[in-house]
């Protein structure tokens, strides 16, 4: 009864600061609340905490953040392109469809992507799209333009695809001076080897750290927002025997639903002011 009165005065909300012209833009609670979320979505609130690392990472509804790979779900989208509608810029940086490096799963997950951008306008009218994808596609977003960039869950794609560090730089290159990079990523031990995390999907601290200052940018904070103890990082099909993904199917399935999502390290990065 109480989420259904949140979601109902979230609705209300949005509806009111459409109809007065765009003056107030709802907040984070009233966008992680609203109805337009896919509801498969929402009960990973648990795992992934939008509310407590969007604020973490201080995105604020005048920022212009880019999103870098938002999947073809968007999970993150439906939340970031209402809370920026109003009065910032939210800018999906999407894998190019163009390129013949990329993959048929990343073409049909860009194709979905668009499909729920056109599916519901009331929300999704005013995203911005880009393809990203380095050394290629790693200028569509102009540079000093971002106060936020975001990544959930990639660096170990880009690790796989061994543009790592380019992606890091186009970043820096995209952030305006002070601007922060948000990453969140699945945590490895200390210790596991690159070719250990392309098969595992788990990547350290200290690798993620070393890309970024590699590429410029000072740490400001981190956070256990994300993190899971229970997480033991040694499953035969890497992060992806855990949920969402669950690729072994049902074999021990209510154990890995009982260890939950992965867990993952929580970094903000600032570009310095110069």
């Amino acid at each position: 009864m109480i989420r259904t009165l949140q979601r109902s005065f979230a609705v209300f909300t949005l509806l009111v600061a459409q109809a007065a012209g765009a003056a107030q833009a709802p907040t984070l609670a009233e966008v992680i609340a609203a109805p337009h979320r896919t509801p498969e979505f929402a009960v990973r609130d648990v795992w992934r905490h939008p509310l407590e690392t969007l604020r973490f990472f201080d995105v604020k509804p005048s920022d212009t953040v880019v999103e870098i790979w938002p999947g073809g779900a968007g999970w993150y989208t439906e939340i970031l392109a209402p809370y920026l509608r109003e009065r910032g810029r939210y800018v999906a940086a999407i894998q190019p469809v163009s390129l013949p490096q990329t993959d048929d799963y990343a073409r049909r997950g860009a194709e979905r992507f668009r499909a729920k951008l056109a599916s519901n306008p009331a929300v999704y009218d005013r995203t911005e799209v880009a393809e990203f994808r380095p050394p290629e596609r790693a200028e569509t977003v102009p540079p000093g333009s971002a106060d936020v960039v975001l990544t959930f869950r990639n660096v170990h794609n880009w690790i796989e695809g061994g543009y790592e560090a380019a992606a890091f730089e186009a970043f820096y290159t995209m952030l305006k001076p002070g601007g922060t990079l948000g990453v969140v990523e699945h945590r490895a031990a200390p210790g596991t080897s690159r070719e250990q995390s392309i098969k595992s999907g788990y990547v350290t601290e200290a690798y993620i750290r070393a890309l970024a200052y590699s590429a410029g940018f000072k740490l400001a904070a981190t956070s256990p927002i994300n993190n899971n103890p229970n997480d033991t990082k040694d499953y035969p099909e890497g992060v992806w025997t855990l949920p969402p993904v669950l690729r072994l199917k049902e074999v021990d399935r209510d154990k890995y639903l009982a260890i939950g999502e992965s867990d993952r390290m929580t970094f903000k990065f600032v570009k310095p002011k110069r």
